[in-house]
């Protein structure tokens, strides 16, 4: 076994460092964990804040965020109206468009392999079966041949 300090180092071979593409990632996931902290921060002051003040106060504050929750859930009730109609066209590209595709393709692939069937049969098996008797023959001749000698 070889030490190390015999092993050949070639200063050509550079060692991958982490890429641009890896730091951007690390940096991308620290940005969200930040913002996420953030975000249960202000959750956390809120509530302390509510929970000092007046009654009225927070009774505004309660209508607010329900009619915000009511936008809200309007928003996703139209994305999912949306989502639900692309899904629509979808199915119906897949069964009008996309199967009568698929039928054509079976129905080429059944012809070709006809096709092929028929021309082993009837083109490639004589062709062999010809190339066999001409080397039979052949070597039968040479055989001959060597008798005369």
């Amino acid at each position: 076994m070889a030490n190390l300090s015999e092993i050949p180092t070639d200063p050509a071979v550079n060692i991958p460092e982490p890429t641009k593409v890896n730091m951007k990632q690390r940096l991308l996931i620290i940005g969200v964990v930040l913002l996420a902290l953030l975000i249960i921060a202000g959750i956390v002051l809120s509530v302390i804040s509510l929970s000092s003040m007046s009654d009225d106060q927070t009774g505004k504050i309660r209508d607010i965020f329900i009619i915000f929750m009511a936008i809200e859930f309007l928003i996703i009730g139209v994305a999912l109206v949306v989502m639900i109609i692309q899904l629509a066209a979808l199915i119906n590209l897949l069964q009008n468009e996309v199967k009568p595709i698929l039928n054509s393709t079976n129905e080429t692939v059944s012809t070709l392999k006809g096709t092929a069937k028929f021309l082993s049969d009837n083109m490639v098996e004589p062709v062999i079966k010809m190339n066999e008797y001409l080397a039979g023959f052949k070597k039968l001749i040479d055989m001959v041949n060597i008798f005369k000698k």
